[in-house]
């Protein structure tokens, strides 16, 4: 007899193998891999849904209400988002009833040249207070602190005076000259340039870089995302601003979008179809815009870090 036919089963295949360990239940950590209890993520979830529910379901239910035809009641209880016959009518109703192509031609323009000189301003602003030495820095940092303090009905009247003034009233530099640089702006690009190393100016000081290039190919680059950050903020505020723009024009063929929409509220103020369609037109731009910059608006938590 063979040595394998002595040898018996448990022999023959060794040891016994071990059982299989229980399943773990899936462990629940948040991005710094600390343990989350699922009570606290349901917790948060729901608060998100009922922040979500509070931001975005107004705008959703503008948006339906521009779709929906004279037929629907928009005024339902619980409210239906989703329109039985979806129709544009409205919205050719809203061009019918005023220019409204003109009045966004005009709101672009001061809206684009808010976005370039707050880009550019801000940016050389910024980088004057982060980076040069000179006396007074601190001195002018705290005017631009003071001036975020100082609510813009405190000062409308002065503006205007000035605007008259200058003989600007009543035209689109009349909109823009008031808020062609936020101090807001300002101190957002002052803080993304000093989160910025000093070696790496100083080795292109070494190099024989001047200011000039420092700024234009070193920090600025660095910046993007407060850079993007500007820009958003900087077109949603000429975009959205009513009250100014109410003050100094007095011609409609230069109003701009949002005064040129309270003609809607005004005079057809019971047709709440009308007045959602146009609201989606003054808000469309916006989000065009944002999604456009949404991945350098996100990067500020980053800005300024120098990449291996």
């Amino acid at each position: 007899m063979s040595v394998a036919e002595k040898t018996g089963p448990a022999e023959r295949t060794g040891p016994a193998e071990k059982a299989p360990a229980p399943a773990r239940e899936p462990r629940i950590t948040d991005e710094h891999g600390l343990r989350v209890r699922v009570w606290e993520l349901a917790l948060r979830y729901l608060l998100l849904l009922a922040v979500l529910a509070l931001t975005v379901g107004p705008f959703l239910w503008q948006l339906s209400t521009s779709l929906k035809g004279p037929t629907e009641d928009i005024f339902s209880s619980p409210p239906k988002f989703l329109p039985a016959d979806p129709t544009l009518h409205n919205y050719e109703r809203v061009t019918e009833t005023i220019p409204v192509w003109d009045y966004a031609l005009n709101s672009l323009k001061v809206a684009t040249a808010n976005v370039v000189t707050n880009c550019v301003g801000s940016a050389l602003a910024g980088y004057a207070l982060a980076r040069l030495r000179y006396r007074g820095r601190r001195a002018a940092t705290l005017v631009f602190i003071l001036a975020m303090l100082v609510p813009v009905e405190g000062i409308i009247i002065a503006q205007f005076t000035t605007m008259r003034e200058l003989g600007l009233n009543n035209t689109l530099v009349g909109v823009l000259l008031p808020g062609c640089v936020s101090a807001l702006n300002v101190l957002l690009m002052r803080n993304a340039f000093l989160n910025l190393p000093h070696e790496i100016e100083e080795a292109a000081y070494v190099d024989g870089a001047n200011v000039w290039q420092r700024f234009w190919r070193i920090a600025l680059p660095s910046v993007k995302g407060t850079l993007a950050v500007v820009a958003i903020f900087a077109f949603m505020g000429a975009w959205d601003d009513f009250l100014w723009p109410l003050i100094v024009l007095s011609d409609p063929s230069r109003f701009t979008l949002t005064i040129g929409l309270n003609y809607l509220h005004g005079t057809f103020a019971n047709d709440e179809r009308l007045v959602a369609a146009g609201t989606i037109i003054a808000v469309a731009p916006l989000i065009v815009l944002f999604a456009c910059l949404q991945r350098y608006f996100f990067r500020g938590v980053g800005e300024g870090a120098v990449k291996g």
